[in-house]
């Protein structure tokens, strides 16, 4: 039988397969060519953006929040000077790899535009440099506010600075005090027969768990950290003599565990009983001021603990700032928590008059609230509400008249607003009988530090923005 026919499908084959790999060698060349192509053009337009992350509403509640940009390259370390925030705030640079991250050290602005340039943004292994540009809008502030005595007991609403979209979040016979992290709120309660309950639910009101309490007694001086979802409290016996009984002891405890046991914390060598306390911002230290006086930085659970002598309150701590204010016997001074060097506070270009309350800011500035007085030096009633800047500068923010009471100024996680606890006609205002007692009446009224204008009046006590009880 002949052969070639066969021959020649082999060869058919031979010159297809040829062909084949011909082609195929053609297009990798081209894909190849292209591809280098590309990189050279990338190479040579600089690094480009190719992801960005940022949370905008966490960047609104809290200090630490951060913008991550990822590049086409490794990049070269980004310096501090090569970035612009608009509006300014303070914030620190890291790079890593291909992306670039910028951590606001303070809580941003609610409903504003931050615009971040990152100027000659430059390849690890050298070349041509960008201008990386990114804008972002955070969203209008929401509050938590307390009203009691409702119908159905007292609430929990939440609500916009334009107090026209409050919502009832959570409802309770009887609500001592609530205190709000960036994902929950935990609210002190008094249960039907009597004893104390804390209560954690999420920010919307949903998900209530009752907490672990050392104990059958009170909870007082609730406060939450700035990160971590950490609380903490003060919590004393029901039963309680002079021999025997826990008063006024601290716990904390992370909302991350919910089942898990509060931590006393206690200072070796120092009375237990804690009169007032904060918790340090960025850091897991807390601030103890005992009932004997003294004065203590120590850790989360009481280890290491720093005497700084003795004080007779603590005002504040400024978020996003290692700065206490703290009244001694003599003076208001101001502790930096890093060294413990104190200075006094600055003497305001015109005297307010006596001072009752200092709440420090994060650039140092304080909202200071006295008593006005008349020509002669006498006490008019009427309270004035001052922002005394570092240098001294004095600016009145607001004056309350003569039939109102301050009972307590806060200031927003931004440091944009200032927030006056109000007992509107304190005359004829009776308090409840509430362990933490409040006027039947309260008011809100949230001021722009910026002008002393008045954002809004709202009818309720214990704004989420505030770090402690109101007194």
């Amino acid at each position: 039988m002949s052969t070639e026919p066969a021959t020649r499908r082999v060869h058919g084959r031979r010159r297809r397969g040829r062909a084949f790999a011909g082609a195929f060698t053609i297009v990798v060349a081209v894909l190849a060519a292209v591809g280098l192509a590309g990189a050279a053009a990338t190479v040579a337009q600089g690094p480009r953006v190719t992801d960005v992350q940022v949370d905008p509403a966490a960047a609104v509640a809290a200090s630490g929040s951060r913008l991550i940009v990822t590049t086409t390259q490794s990049l070269a370390d980004v310096a501090s000077e090569q970035v612009t925030v608009t509006p300014a705030t303070p914030f620190a640079v890291d790079t890593a790899g291909r992306s670039v991250g910028i951590r606001f050290a303070l809580p941003l602005w609610d409903d504003t535009e931050y615009t971040v340039v990152i100027d000659d943004v430059e390849p690890a292994g050298g070349g041509p440099a960008s201008t990386i540009t990114e804008t972002f809008r955070t969203p209008a502030a929401e509050i938590e506010l307390l009203q009691r005595g409702g119908a159905e007991g007292d609430t929990i609403f939440r609500t916009d600075l334009s107090g026209e979209n409050a919502q009832p979040v959570f409802t309770h016979p009887h609500i001592e005090d609530f205190r709000a992290t960036t994902t929950h709120l935990v609210v002190s309660v008094r249960t039907d027969d009597d004893r104390a309950g804390l209560i954690m639910t999420d920010l919307d009101g949903s998900d209530p768990r009752e907490l672990r309490l050392p104990g059958d007694g009170f909870v007082s001086n609730l406060q939450s950290a700035d990160r971590g979802d950490v609380i903490g409290y003060t919590f004393s016996d029901a039963e309680l003599t002079a021999d025997s009984g826990r008063e006024s002891m601290l716990f904390t405890m992370s909302l991350k565990d919910p089942e898990a046991e509060p931590t006393a914390v206690t200072v070796d060598g120092a009375d237990a009983r804690i009169a007032e306390w904060r918790f340090v911002p960025d850091t897991d230290s807390i601030l103890l001021l005992s009932f004997d006086g003294s004065l203590l930085l120590a850790g989360s659970s009481g280890e290491g603990a720093t005497a700084l002598g003795t004080a007779m309150a603590i005002e504040g701590i400024a978020r996003g700032s290692s700065e206490a204010v703290v009244e001694r016997t003599d003076a208001m001074v101001s502790i930096d928590l890093t060294d413990a060097t104190e200075a006094p506070l600055v003497t305001p270009d015109e005297d307010p008059g006596p001072v009752s309350t200092v709440t420090p800011l994060p650039d140092g500035s304080t909202i200071r609230t006295a008593a006005v007085l008349d020509a002669d030096g006498a006490p008019t009633g009427r309270t004035s509400i001052t922002l005394v800047a570092l240098d001294g500068a004095t600016r009145l923010l607001t004056e309350v008249p003569e039939t109102d009471a301050v009972l307590q100024v806060c200031v927003s996680p931004s440091a944009r607003y200032a927030s006056l606890l109000i007992a509107p006609d304190a005359v004829v205002n009776p308090y409840d009988t509430y362990q933490l007692p409040l006027p039947e009446r309260t008011e809100t009224r949230v001021l722009e530090l910026a002008d002393g204008a008045e954002a809004v009046a709202l009818a309720g006590s214990s704004i989420s923005w505030c770090q402690t009880p109101p007194v």
